[in-house]
């Protein structure tokens, strides 16, 4: 496949989250100073004028769409209304746009492994979307997800537009979310068992039994893998990735206390609830092409923590 020329003007949707920065990192790394980087605070994706004005000005060649509203169970759990419409809007304004531009060369939607059913057969195929009942706790993410991929898949298929989707398992890594009430497992977790080690606490509680097993990829991981789809992939169909390695709940909290210092007792509370019970992806199309994630989650968190001290992310 022929590689991204470097003076190519590359827009990437949610630049400042914590995909699409590492996203700009590797750019950046690899050469590419022409990025269009816009705040949600300068355009509104989620209106339509707003981002077709954008595009139609500035004609970008390449658009990779990591822009979405993210949060973790308790954030899904508590604004599925803005969850759905927030990422419709987002992912239809931005692919329905670009399809009327004529500078696109690609587009990369990115989803989440959340939009496969909660209990299906393990590791998840990319065959297996819309063949059961999605989790409960993050439907509304889930479904805009869904619509989101499918539309690029049929811009693909339909008027063989240049459109891919990729879905990444659990995502960390600097620059993410530690507000308890939005973050993810990993962060909130780092977080956690940081101010407790402060606070010199003899017991933490974890949401859950522990035992769901989860995939977690490194964001730099993923943002190279989203280059190497950019110049490697152009199915409709969408492709998994993923690291590869599973870890239950239990472990990762151990693993967690480790790595931050945290010298109490961990306990679970099987109150709360602990989502699907097991996520592992099928990884094998895209390691069949080439490409694998390099971090190991031991360092990945450790580089995640580092972050976090240094940013002391508070709210």
């Amino acid at each position: 496949m022929k590689p991204l020329e470097k003076n190519s003007k590359i827009y990437v949707a949610g630049h400042r989250g914590l995909v699409g920065s590492s996203i700009v990192r590797a750019l950046q790394a690899r050469g590419f100073q022409n990025l269009l980087l816009k705040t949600s605070q300068e355009v509104d994706l989620r209106r339509q004028v707003e981002v077709e004005n954008l595009l139609n000005n500035e004609k970008p060649e390449y658009i990779i769409i990591a822009a979405a509203r993210v949060g973790g169970i308790v954030a899904n759990r508590d604004y599925p209304s803005e969850f759905l419409y927030d990422n419709l809007m987002i992912s239809a304004n931005i692919i329905h746009a670009a399809a009327q531009l004529s500078s696109v060369k690609k587009l990369l939607f990115l989803g989440s492994s959340c939009i496969f059913p909660k209990f299906a057969a393990q590791p998840i195929v990319e065959e297996s979307l819309l063949t059961g009942a999605l989790e409960s706790t993050n439907e509304a993410y889930a479904l805009s997800k869904i619509a989101g991929l499918k539309l690029t898949e049929y811009y693909n298929r339909q008027y063989n537009k240049p459109f891919i989707s990729a879905m990444p398992s659990n995502l960390y890594g600097p620059g993410d979310n530690f507000n308890l009430e939005l973050s993810h497992v990993i962060p909130a977790l780092v977080r956690r068992f940081h101010e407790a080690k402060i606070a010199g606490a003899a017991e933490l509680k974890v949401w859950g039994t522990g035992t769901p097993f989860r995939e977690f990829l490194y964001a730099e991981d993923l943002a190279e893998g989203c280059l190497f789809l950019l110049e490697n992939y152009n199915e409709a169909a969408f492709i998994n990735l993923g690291s590869g390695e599973e870890i239950s709940i239990r472990e990762l909290a151990v693993l967690i206390s480790k790595v931050v210092g945290f010298q109490g007792k961990i306990a679970f509370d099987p109150s709360k609830p602990d989502g699907t019970p097991r996520k592992m992806m099928d990884n094998s199309k895209v390691l069949k092409m080439g490409w694998k994630a390099k971090v190991p989650l031991a360092e990945g968190i450790m580089r995640t923590y580092e972050w976090f001290l240094k940013n002391e992310i508070r709210g």
